[in-house]
């Protein structure tokens, strides 16, 4: 069995036997094609992402070069003239074909998306946490991909530690957390939800005195480092502390729902733009805004407390961003749905924000109507992406050719790449019924089988699938 880890030193394994990678740069080569997620990665940004101080004049025979020993070594026993079933050419690239459970990355990430009851998350997390054995691509961490990716994967694992804490809470587990949340809160003092876990740890076990103090520290720690007090949600916690009114592990109180009405939280750094997103929210029957933040940290807080069915994240906050924020949120238990928010639908996390899972973007310049029509997608399970967003966020990563018939798409018939095409513009499932006269639940049932045939999770990625594969090209019509 071929199996590849990059959570901890970067190595491809055959029956648990390590591999001959070859050099730094070919090993690169690689963990690229792994970061991508089984999509194809262009030669050319192979070719800058690899030398990012400029290419060498023979950088493409390189590159050739380095799949060819690659593909040796992780299919000894392939003919010459066999296709490749692992390191796949993929137009206008290259891409890594594998099961989820045969790369700790892809495994890991799977495994964050567990819900359900608290031994089930625990157990999930549990497993999910024990796939690392060191920091994530490391030994490519001057490469600007790989420290992204990195980063990316770090914060998952935070959450990770988070997430099982808080099913062991629910589980009666205190006394056995406390060592490790003190670790992990004195190891990243900035994260709220760490503070909260180790403050109701110390509390269940007894520690009244210790759960204060440690609320105290962190009280401390903000204000010498962002110049801030607690959140609400932490001075909520001591409140209840000092009443002795934290009777059992704290979990998110249930929101009070109107029957139909989406609730709708809006995290913006700027006030007078969260002030017209409210008025507009609160204008449309059906809809209704639950909750405001400023920043990333505030978002996260609020989408724990208030529950709402889809948060509005502008991209750009300071002290946490919309991205980080976004992954948090989503990685949590019952997540609202969220759909970004961009100034000039240009930035590069949007691209990241993708595979995070996001319903959808919208640019604020948009007419209200574009901000509801996203809201509504993204509650009903649809998506949203504005158009001009789309066009000019991939246009930085996919290849310029249209190849007749795709590699990545193979075997999908003309009316799915229609309507694959029309999912990658950004259009509603109800909009691409009305495009190709076919039913609403129609258009569903065939988006759910694009991600099946493409091995994908969410409609987002069919987006970067359709670009990538170069089905659309940016800009084209």
């Amino acid at each position: 069995m071929l199996t590849f880890t990059a959570l901890g030193p970067f190595q491809a394994w055959a029956d648990g036997t390590p591999l001959d990678l070859g050099g730094q740069r070919q090993r690169a080569v690689l963990a690229r094609l792994l970061v991508a997620g089984g999509r194809a990665v262009p030669v050319n940004t192979l070719i800058d992402e690899l030398w990012p101080g400029g290419p060498p004049a023979q950088a493409l025979s390189t590159i050739q070069g380095y799949v060819s020993r690659l593909r040796r070594a992780l299919e000894p026993g392939r003919a010459p003239r066999e296709q490749a079933g692992v390191l796949v050419s993929a137009s206008p690239g290259y891409a890594l074909r594998a099961r989820a459970e045969e790369v700790d990355a892809w495994h890991f990430e799977a495994l964050m998306r567990t819900d359900g009851t608290p031994a089930q998350v625990w157990a999930a997390m549990d497993s999910a946490l024990g796939l690392w054995r060191g920091p994530a691509l490391a030994e490519f961490g001057e490469l600007s991909w790989a420290a992204t990716e990195a980063s990316r994967l770090e914060e998952l694992r935070l959450i990770a530690v988070e997430r099982r804490a808080g099913a062991g809470l629910t589980l009666g587990r205190a006394t056995s957390l406390v060592a490790d949340l003190e670790a992990h809160a004195s190891a990243y003092p900035l994260r709220e939800e760490g503070w909260r876990l180790l403050a109701v740890a110390l509390y269940r076990t007894g520690r009244q005195g210790d759960a204060l103090a440690a609320l105290r520290r962190a009280r401390a720690v903000w204000r010498d480092e962002l110049g801030l007090d607690l959140s609400a949600g932490l001075k909520s916690l001591e409140a209840d502390m000092l009443a002795q009114r934290l009777d059992e592990p704290q979990a998110a109180p249930a929101a009070v729902r109107e029957p139909g009405v989406l609730r709708v939280l809006v995290a913006d750094d700027q006030a007078l733009v969260r002030a017209g997103l409210r008025a507009m929210l609160e204008s449309e029957a059906g809809v209704e805004p639950v909750g405001e933040a400023s920043d990333g940290e505030e978002a996260i807080a609020a989408a724990r407390t208030e529950r709402p069915d889809v948060a509005l994240l502008d991209i750009q906050m300071p002290r946490l961003d919309g991205l980080a924020a976004a992954r948090r949120i989503l990685a949590g238990e019952r997540p609202p749905k969220v759909v970004m928010m961009t100034t000039f639908g240009s930035d590069e996390n949007l691209y990241a924000a993708l595979r995070a899972g996001v319903s959808g973007f919208v640019l604020k310049t948009s007419a209200p109507e574009q901000f509801l029509a996203a809201i509504r997608a993204a509650a009903a399970g649809d998506s949203l992406i504005d158009p001009a967003v789309t066009t000019r966020l991939i246009a930085a990563f996919a290849g310029r050719t249209d190849p007749a018939s795709p590699p990545a798409l193979a075997g999908l018939s003309d009316d799915r790449l229609d309507v694959l095409k029309l999912v990658a513009r950004g259009l509603t499932d109800r909009q691409i019924g009305q495009t190709l006269a076919l039913a609403e639940e129609e258009v569903g049932l065939v988006v759910k089988g694009l991600l099946e045939h493409l091995g994908l999770f969410d409609r987002a990625q069919l987006v970067m699938a359709a670009y990538e594969s170069g089905l659309v090209t940016p800009g084209a019509k």
